[in-house]
């Protein structure tokens, strides 16, 4: 009888495909952002779309490597990924016991992220569609205006992020969507635009324009502290960046099927 490596366990116990992933058809709507400027006049429209119910997992994305090897730890060019990529797994197809396959997956670029959602057909959701389905409880669609609702998502700022991950799949709310909170940062697709400035007069500075590539932006809702500090931690980085708690989901038409 040939012994089993605990590796060789855990290769074998992973699934060699992920499961078909769950779009959420989101309907049409207005947004009020948080990000609205003064010279906005309105709610921004939101088209349809279809959104992934869950973040991308470790399972998924094993799939995705293993299909694609250029996207393997090691084999990513340094332009499209920081030297942390996928540090946690414990080998480039094998991501272990720090890795779970129900978990999402983390420490991936900007780059990956795009090109995994890419691969199913689809693509990063923008911010307004994000800020637009994480602005839900599990039964209103806008539960901005709930100080308890804030408090709630808020929470999850305050425990220790070296914590092992929960996995994908917490309540679903008023779409269908889960984990929009309280499990891991994510990707969206112009993320280095979301420049934050709680002063409107900045707006008009030349040098933020040159330099960011974006003008400065008012804040409309400060009270909605969690959305804002993912602003924050978003417009820090940039597309090679890699960090222990930040993940994605995709979106794509809500019309096509898979």
């Amino acid at each position: 009888m040939v012994a089993m490596t605990t590796a060789t366990i855990l290769m074998a116990c992973m699934p060699a495909t992920a499961r078909a992933a769950d779009y959420v058809s989101i309907p049409a709507g207005s947004l009020v952002s948080v990000l609205a400027n003064d010279a906005d006049t309105g709610p921004a429209p939101i088209d349809t779309f279809a959104m992934r119910d869950t973040p991308v997992t470790n399972a998924e994305f094993l799939a995705f490597v293993r299909a694609n090897r250029k996207w393997q730890r090691g084999r990513a060019p340094a332009i499209l990924a920081d030297a942390s990529y996928l540090h946690q797994w414990r080998a480039p197809t094998l991501p272990g016991e720090s890795a779970r396959s129900e978990q999402p997956v983390v420490s991936v670029s900007w780059f990956a992220a795009q090109a995994f959602c890419e691969s199913e057909g689809g693509r990063l959701p923008t911010w307004l569609e994000w800020e637009y389905v994480a602005a839900a409880d599990e039964t209103h669609r806008d539960a901005r205006g709930d100080p308890a609702w804030r408090a709630r998502i808020l929470s999850w700022y305050s425990q220790p992020s070296s914590a092992p991950l929960p996995p994908a799949g917490g309540a679903a709310n008023a779409y269908g969507v889960r984990d929009m909170h309280g499990l891991v940062w994510e990707w969206v697709d112009v993320f280095n635009a979301l420049l934050v400035s709680a002063d409107s007069r900045d707006q008009g500075d030349p040098d933020k324009l040159q330099f960011c590539g974006a003008g400065a932006i008012s804040l409309k809702d400060r009270d909605n502290y969690a959305v804002l500090m993912r602003i924050a931690l978003l417009s820090s980085l940039s597309a090679t960046d890699t960090t222990n708690n930040l993940g994605f989901r995709c979106v794509r038409p809500a019309t096509e099927k898979k």
